[in-house]
């Protein structure tokens, strides 16, 4: 029985073998290729949401994410990165954790994907308490006026700006300027419209304007 199987796979081998590619070949050219799956990596950015209002993002060790999913040749073919998003709720986020594990199941896909493998597997991120912190503007004046004349008050509408931001990033001399305000040979009173200048950018305005008013009254000396 042994013999006799052993000749059924070894005589005309090679003959059975082309049989046997021929087959695959003729496979692979007749079936759909919607029945055919397949397995695709992309690089998409990693979104954060539902950060705890009390809190501020500090630190994300990675921006982008590499994505394996799984479907039909024929889905695959059209899928592109902006069709996927990788989303890590921080809704019950602690200032003390500061690894997250990342998994196929934060992976947003189009029906008939599934994802099936994200790398890296965690990302390394630091959260800080939030502050609000009332700061004074101060006008950033350069040049000097035209002779005869002096510069009486410099007057910033509004006074002054909320700066909000992680706890670590206000510092004691830290000051809230304006772009630069060109005076020379400035012979009369004069008002500008200039961007309020944050001392770092991780810090922002809270729910006001992005301009001031800046009146720079002038006089005669006397």
């Amino acid at each position: 029985m042994i013999r006799f199987l052993k000749d059924l796979l070894t005589r005309n081998w090679a003959l059975k073998l082309l049989s046997f590619l021929c087959a695959v070949i003729l496979w692979l050219t007749l079936v759909p290729e919607e029945k055919i799956y397949g397995e695709r990596t992309l690089s998409v950015p990693l979104e954060t949401r539902n950060i705890p209002a009390a809190m501020e993002l500090v630190e994300k060790s990675v921006s982008t994410v590499d994505i394996s999913v799984r479907a039909t040749n024929r889905l695959l073919g059209q899928l592109t990165a902006a069709d996927i998003e990788a989303v890590l709720d921080l809704k019950k986020a602690t200032v003390a954790q500061e690894d997250y594990a990342l998994e196929p199941s934060l992976v947003i896909v189009p029906p008939n994907v599934n994802a099936v493998r994200v790398f890296p597997n965690k990302v390394h991120l630091k959260l800080e308490k939030a502050s609000e912190v009332e700061m004074e503007i101060t006008p950033s004046i350069v040049g000097r006026i035209k002779d005869g004349f002096a510069v009486v008050k410099v007057e910033a509408v509004p006074a002054t700006v909320k700066l909000r931001g992680p706890e670590s990033k206000f510092h004691p001399k830290d000051k809230v300027r304006t772009s630069p305000i060109d005076i020379t040979d400035l012979s009369a009173t004069s008002q500008y419209d200039e961007d309020i200048l944050v001392p770092r950018p991780d810090l922002r305005i809270l729910n006001g304007p992005s301009k001031v008013k800046v009146r720079i009254v002038i006089a005669p000396k006397r």
